[in-house]
């Protein structure tokens, strides 16, 4: 039984989940409701996996590191080693992946960003889906799913509201083998 990995995301209603220049600031503003089902996904995890570009959001707009209990990988080919919270990791992101989830624990958090999400989805390596949609049209940036992913057939677990946002949480479904 391999390990599951998450795609825990927010959206514009458009489909994109930043500005061109990496800007997140619309998210700010987005009136939710409490935490926005975060809890409930963190605890569900225990393991984590960003590119380099979120990484250094995260550090530049985050006043300590938000992931401190979890192990968390960085993708990247600039850095090497680890440092008190992440271990950066200069290997293929599909394979090295693919090697943790054989290993024991519980599920991963695919944090972002596109270009890990894309490599992602055209290995189909997302089993869950949990996108919140918030209310903005921002009319270009980065978008969510990129071009060209295979088809995959999703089961609706939930829909939820959180203030002025709506959560959709998807599990893919496996096809027996």
């Amino acid at each position: 039984m391999s390990r599951e990995i998450i795609l825990f995301i927010a959206t514009s209603l458009d489909g994109f989940i930043a500005k061109e220049n990496d800007d997140l600031q619309w998210l700010d503003e987005a009136e939710g409701e409490g935490d926005n089902g975060y809890s409930d996904m963190y605890q569900s995890i225990d393991t984590i996996i960003m590119g380099k570009r979120t990484y250094d959001y995260v550090v530049e707009h985050i006043e300590s590191f938000p992931y401190p209990d979890k192990k968390c990988y960085v993708f990247t080919t600039s850095l090497s080693g680890k440092n008190e919270h992440v271990e950066f990791v200069n290997e293929d992101v599909v394979a090295f992946t693919k090697k943790l989830r054989e290993q024991k624990g519980s599920k991963i958090w695919m944090v972002g960003g596109a270009g890990i999400l894309d490599a992602f989805m055209k290995e189909q390596l997302i089993d869950e889906l949990i996108i919140t949609i918030t209310p903005h049209l921002l009319g270009s940036g980065i978008p969510l799913f990129k071009d060209n992913n295979p088809y995959q057939d999703l089961e609706l677990v939930t829909t939820q509201r959180y203030g002025q946002m709506v959560q959709m949480h998807y599990k893919v479904k496996k096809e027996a083998k």
